[in-house]
């Protein structure tokens, strides 16, 4: 049986691989979504994130559960969407210092990331 993971990385402008990562999910301008099968790159696509409201983040976990999504790299979310994310069994790591979505995809890829915690939340964001 294959291994399957779509990876959704919270990224600015249009996104993909060569793309810059945004340093908060809820206020990206797109997700770039990777399917890995078997540890290869599979498909990259972008998503248009909704725009950031009341509520706004939200609408993000409601975006990346429809899309299939079942792990998301952040550099920072609010605790609310964090159990949002957790409940809908995405799989939530974090990571603030990679600027590249191509380079994150590698991280994810060798295991080195850390699933984030309601330790290391955003304090405004609920």
């Amino acid at each position: 049986m294959s291994e399957r993971m779509v990876l959704a990385i919270p990224s600015n402008g249009r996104g993909g691989l060569e793309g810059e990562r945004s340093e908060h999910f809820g206020h990206c301008d797109c997700f770039t979504l990777v399917e890995v099968i078997d540890g290869r790159i599979e498909s990259v696509e972008s998503v248009e994130n909704p725009p950031h409201q009341h509520g706004g983040c939200m609408q993000s976990v409601r975006l990346l559960t429809s899309r299939g999504v079942n792990t998301l790299v952040v550099a920072g979310m609010g605790a609310r969407p964090l159990a949002a994310f957790q409940a809908a069994g995405i799989t939530v790591l974090f990571e603030n210092e990679t600027p590249s979505v191509g380079a994150t995809v590698d991280l994810v890829a060798n295991g080195v990331l850390e699933v984030m915690d309601a330790r290391r939340t955003c304090q405004g964001h609920h």
